[in-house]
């Protein structure tokens, strides 16, 4: 098995993919060779057990490609990073002796691309309620309708990881997760996807109209509400950590084009020395250095923690949301300090740094958002809102 130290994406791909980056951005196009060389490097099957023909990486390895994949094309890893949650909860299952998701991982190893299609419009609950609605049949399927916003990799995507509502249920509403194929009938994928960043992760609107989901790739029934279940566990942890690392890679790479361009600029002020003499180009890139600095070992340790099943009891959902959240918000910050040190050559849409400020906006909206953050790690520390 690789260790976290033997990089799966050699550096020839990850330049190859960073080389289109720009273009997809700019046409608005879907990254297809950059998933077919991803592919053909077994990155598709990077969560995928060995002995089913995978990599077998763990949560941590999984994360530290993810920074360098970011690094190149942010919208490449974001739109992968889809797949990589989605087959990420089933071997973190796998892993705890729950095999309710394995069908996951023998598809993903067969070549399937699974999409994660769960945000709602107006759904602020994410999770823990639903405005798709789901009918039980009678040998045990369900039936889907409803819409799905910012579902990456819609161009390509097989399997769709979804969940919906059953108001029907005996004991009440329940919430019912599942995998529904591409050529089932009822599925509609909008061309609406024309964004001011993470163009190319092409996360456009599907549309399910009474979709079915064969009763063997129904994995959870849930009550509506938040839930101790494993598998909200393991969504937790992989969404938010993988999340986290993408937009740690898009830090990464600001400092490595700040020191540059600080030490490509002159300044004529200075007797035409170049801008990485400069007490204030200096300090800003030292800003953005400490900060990057900071965030990439707390993905590491808690993905590792998440590997190695550490209990952190009550602490593993804020732990999780504030690592998102402080991830998403330092790569905003360093991204900043980036472009004051580069100056106005950053403001022009076919430039590197104008492209990534553009990107890492996107971080806002990825759940959990820094109100339901702060909501939950306020309840770990303080319990309760009194009602």
């Amino acid at each position: 098995m690789p260790t976290p130290t033997t990089p799966v994406l050699s550096p020839e791909l990850l330049a190859r993919i960073h080389a289109r980056a720009e273009g997809h951005d700019r046409d608005n196009t879907f990254p297809h060779d950059d998933l077919a060389d991803l592919a053909q490097a077994g990155y598709l099957r990077a969560f995928v057990p060995a002995e089913l023909g995978g990599l077998g990486l763990t949560l941590e390895q999984v994360a530290q490609e993810q920074v360098r994949l970011a690094g190149a094309a942010p919208a490449t890893a974001l739109s992968v990073n889809m797949h990589l949650v989605v087959t990420g909860i089933a071997a973190v299952l796998a892993a705890r002796g729950d095999d309710s998701m394995r069908f996951v991982l023998d598809d993903a190893a067969a070549g399937e691309v699974f999409a994660f299609g769960n945000s709602e419009g107006g759904n602020d609950l994410v999770m823990f309620d639903s405005r798709t609605r789901v009918q039980r049949q009678g040998d045990g399927s369900y039936r889907y309708t409803g819409t799905k916003i910012f579902t990456s990799l819609s161009p390509v995507w097989t399997r769709l990881a979804t969940f919906g509502r059953d108001d029907d249920a005996a004991d009440g509403p329940v919430l019912v997760h599942a995998v529904v194929s591409r050529d089932a009938d009822g599925i509609t994928v909008r061309d609406d996807w024309d964004t001011v960043g993470m163009r190319a992760t092409q996360s456009c609107t599907t549309v399910l109209d009474g979709v079915l989901a064969p009763a063997e790739r129904v994995y959870r029934v849930l009550p509506v509400g938040p839930s101790r279940d494993p598998f909200i566990f393991a969504l937790f942890a992989v969404f938010e950590i993988l999340l986290a690392a993408c937009y740690t890679g898009i830090g990464r790479r600001a400092v490595e084009l700040a020191v540059a361009a600080a030490q490509r600029r002159t300044s004529m002020k200075n007797g035409g020395r170049t801008y990485a003499q400069d007490p204030d180009i200096r300090w800003k890139v030292a800003e953005a250095a400490i900060a990057q600095d900071g965030i990439e070992p707390q993905v590491w340790s808690l993905a590792r923690d998440v590997d190695e099943q550490v209990d952190h009891g009550a602490q593993w959902f804020p732990r999780l949301v504030g690592l998102k959240v402080r991830a998403t918000e330092t790569a905003r910050v360093v991204v900043d300090q980036a472009i004051r040190v580069a100056g106005g050559s950053s403001y022009f849409t076919g430039n590197e740094l104008g492209r990534l400020y553009r990107d890492v906006l996107a971080g806002i909206f990825h759940p959990s958002d820094g109100e339901s953050a702060h909501a939950t790690v306020a309840t770990a520390w303080l319990g309760p809102v009194e009602s």
